[in-house]
């Protein structure tokens, strides 16, 4: 290191002067000392850590971040500085906003006829809107809504996003998706947004970011059947084969080769809303979605033609708690589901 011995031969030579060397003469009031500190790292880590911290401790800084996050979020939802939105009526062809979910995992449930389908569960967790863009500014044809979910911490976040944050009166969000309304299905930012926003019964799109699983060949990758095994085949058993055609002279656009395989976003469509829990925020949606356990997913009304006629009756433009006339029981069943406080079937 040339640059800490420079320092330390520069440091002797002041010292050699203040103690009778070449500057000696100017006496001892000109004496000037160095201090050299080093920092050693030897042993000790020079960052606290999750880990470092006692059980007292992280549930003291976690109720210390919730309660500022609430006081934030009541002092920018104060009626006297700004008016509630208005809200209209659901047209058809109305389009709402979505959702941002934590995939729980999967589990049985069984219809009143006795046939079991394997469900999704999907919990929404500080589930915001964050932002309302106009038509006008987006694409000139729907306004956009951005919503973020599940709360992450702000060690995490640069100084600008938090700026933004802070001007909404919300904590930092680990996911931002944006979905695009109709003017009449317009929210207010800061606007929190439950499980209760979909019904039992309807129907919903489901996107993710599928398990990554590397760069994989063709028969994994696409299902090929492969090369013969025997019969003068070497080193061609896993090998796609010919890929296109001598006069064509190419190869076309979209051919199934060896590649990256999963780790893109990809959507469930139509998929059945069986549960509700409004406790807990839980959605029970039939099938199996994309994405690992733990992942955060995007939910919004399916765009299938023929389930959009069943949007008109889901609460437009989403589930207000307080504006509710009678409160919803704690799980939402669709009619065909049977639910685990009922009777056992009984044959007659």
């Amino acid at each position: 290191m040339p640059g800490w011995r420079l320092l330390a031969q520069a440091g002797a030579r002041v010292l050699g002067c203040s103690a009778g060397g070449l500057g000696a003469a100017g006496g001892s009031a000109n004496r000037t000392d160095i201090w050299l500190l080093v920092r050693s790292l030897h042993g000790r880590s020079g960052t606290w850590w999750d880990e470092h911290l006692s059980e007292e401790n992280v549930a003291f800084v976690k109720q210390l971040v919730s309660d500022e996050n609430k006081a934030q979020l009541a002092s920018k939802l104060c009626p006297l500085k700004d008016e509630p939105w208005p809200l209209h009526p659901w047209e058809p062809g109305s389009s709402r906003v979505g959702l941002i979910a934590l995939k729980l995992g999967m589990m049985p449930l069984w219809t009143k006829d006795g046939r079991k389908h394997v469900v999704t569960l999907l919990q929404v967790q500080d589930c915001h809107v964050l932002k309302y863009t106009p038509k006008e500014n987006h694409n000139g044809k729907m306004a956009a809504l951005t919503v973020g979910g599940k709360t992450a911490s702000r060690f995490h976040k640069s100084t600008s996003v938090l700026e933004f944050y802070q001007e909404l009166g919300l904590p930092p969000k680990q996911k931002v998706k944006i979905f695009h309304v109709t003017d009449n299905a317009v929210i207010k930012p800061g606007t929190p947004l439950y499980a209760a926003h979909f019904r039992p019964g309807q129907y919903v799109d489901v996107t993710a970011k599928t398990i990554g699983k590397g760069f994989q060949g063709v028969m994994k990758r696409w299902g090929f059947k492969g090369q013969p095994a025997t019969h003068g085949q070497t080193k061609t058993h896993r090998r796609p084969g010919a890929i296109s055609t001598g006069d064509v002279a190419r190869i076309w656009p979209g051919t199934k080769m060896p590649g990256q395989m999963g780790n893109r976003d990809r959507t469930a469509y139509g998929l059945k809303v069986w549960r509700i829990n409004t406790k807990h925020n839980v959605i029970y949606v039939n099938g199996s979605v994309p994405g690992h356990k733990n992942c955060l997913v995007k939910i919004r009304d399916s765009n299938l033609p023929a389930y959009k006629d069943l949007c008109k009756n889901l609460p437009f433009p989403t589930y207000f708690p307080d504006g509710e006339e009678e409160e919803l029981p704690e799980d939402l069943y669709d009619g065909d589901v049977c639910q685990p406080s009922a009777p056992s079937v009984t044959f007659t």
